[in-house]
């Protein structure tokens, strides 16, 4: 099973995005994330085994909670960086907050044997991933009309447990923040 801890977007925050995305989407043939997908990843666990589902569960489920996270989702940008993209993505400002859940799920989950993530925690919400070399001028020059990139504030009182399969998320637990 292939899961992550994520926090939901609301309804008028995606559709704020899916207005950039189908203003933007026809200029460059890259692969662009369904605006419906779109979550705050606060943990990527990988690969479980099914039959530790419950083990991980309850492990989410004693996570200590910082309280409800107000999530600011604007600006956009590319990673690694503008020159050779390979994401482009809107930006997340959830503060101290966010820093401290997804803190607080990194260590809970490495006790019982997930890997830790190297690379420091950067929230954002992917786009669209760049697989292959295309021309992205007319998708720059379009972005840059589409600013500013202001989708939406919101209060995350939640996170959930989710399992990934065929490019399609389901939701497994929730887990207040309350």
């Amino acid at each position: 099973m292939r899961l992550f801890a994520a926090i939901d977007i609301p309804d008028d925050v995606k559709q704020n995005l899916r207005l950039l995305v189908d203003r933007v989407k026809a200029t460059a043939k890259i692969s662009w994330s369904p605006v419906d997908n779109l979550h705050v990843t606060t943990k990527f666990i990988g690969e479980w085994p099914e039959d530790r589902l419950e083990e991980i569960r309850s492990t989410l489920a004693s996570v200590g909670s910082p309280g409800p996270i107000r999530i600011a989702v604007r600006g956009i940008g590319w990673f690694p960086g503008p020159g050779n993209p390979r994401v482009l993505w809107a930006g997340i400002e959830g503060g101290e907050e966010l820093s401290m859940l997804a803190r607080a799920t990194e260590d809970a989950v490495h006790a019982i044997g997930v890997p830790k993530e190297e690379r420091k925690y950067s929230p954002h919400l992917t786009l669209a991933r760049i697989r292959e070399r295309v021309e992205l001028d007319p998708l720059r020059k379009a972005l840059d009309q589409a600013g500013p990139y202001d989708f939406g504030v919101f209060i995350a009182p939640a996170y959930a447990l989710y399992l990934s399969k065929g490019g399609q998320y389901t939701r497994l637990a929730g887990f207040s923040l309350t």
